[in-house]
């Protein structure tokens, strides 16, 4: 009866005391489950040597998002593995397969970034030309990309000019030049038909000078002398 009476006779504040510590120990029960799940999906479900064969026989099979995805996993999971290198650059080819050429690039890139002296950065540098490359537009559209094309593709002949990457980069150096030189010709005829002739000459001048001929150079110097020749009627003579 004692007991009772002390029981039910406790102070407000003690029984409040309970219950938040009956609710704040559920809490941290949960968090603690809740955060063993979240940990477990982390967990590799696959060794390295399964996600490196899966990955390759995927990629073989032009499945290359399913490729994607084992490469991925193996790099984040086993950083330190022997396949890790192999699956850093399959990654950057994966994603140049699916045409997604920034991603490609951006994998190309770190791969030579973390490892510059691998066997295969004539490769890569080739490919990161490529990406570019892939994206060249019409000659009446910017050129940002035949022109990273270009440079990547003169930095591979200039560092490894015996590679054999780099005689395929210079058949594609061919369109590049043929691809910028369009570009000022097509806008130094759009200037010139409009009788801007100052501003068609500098384009017509670029063509001739900061390209070598790619079928260009002829027209190019006929719009020069054009231009050249051109005397702007005086307003006083024009009135006379």
């Amino acid at each position: 009866m004692i007991r009772t009476r002390i029981v039910s006779g406790a102070p407000n504040w003690i029984s409040g005391m309970a219950s938040r510590s009956f609710i704040l120990t559920m809490l941290a029960v949960a968090v603690m489950l809740s955060g063993c799940a979240w940990f477990g999906k982390d967990k590799p479900e696959k060794p390295a040597q399964q996600l490196i064969e899966e990955g390759v026989k995927e990629y073989d099979r032009g499945h290359y998002k399913d490729a994607l995805e084992a490469f991925q996993q193996l790099r984040d999971w086993y950083p330190f593995s022997k396949y890790a290198i192999l699956a850093e650059l399959r990654i950057a080819d994966a994603h140049y397969h699916l045409e997604e050429y920034p991603e490609a690039v951006t994998a190309y890139e770190e791969f030579e970034r973390l490892h510059p002296r691998n066997e295969a950065i004539p490769y890569v540098i080739y490919q990161i030309g490529m990406c570019h490359f892939k994206q060249i537009d019409t000659v009446d559209r910017d050129q940002s990309s035949a022109r990273k094309a270009m440079e990547t593709f003169q930095r591979l002949i200039r560092q490894y000019p015996n590679d054999p990457y780099a005689k395929q980069a210079a058949g594609n150096l061919v369109t590049c030049i043929q691809s910028l030189a369009g570009h000022d010709f097509y806008v130094g005829e759009y200037y010139y038909k409009r009788k801007y002739y100052k501003a068609a000459l500098y384009r017509f001048m670029a063509v001739i000078n900061q390209y070598p001929d790619v079928g260009y150079h002829k027209r190019a110097l006929e719009y020069i002398a054009e231009c050249q020749a051109y005397k702007p009627v005086e307003p006083r003579a024009a009135a006379d």
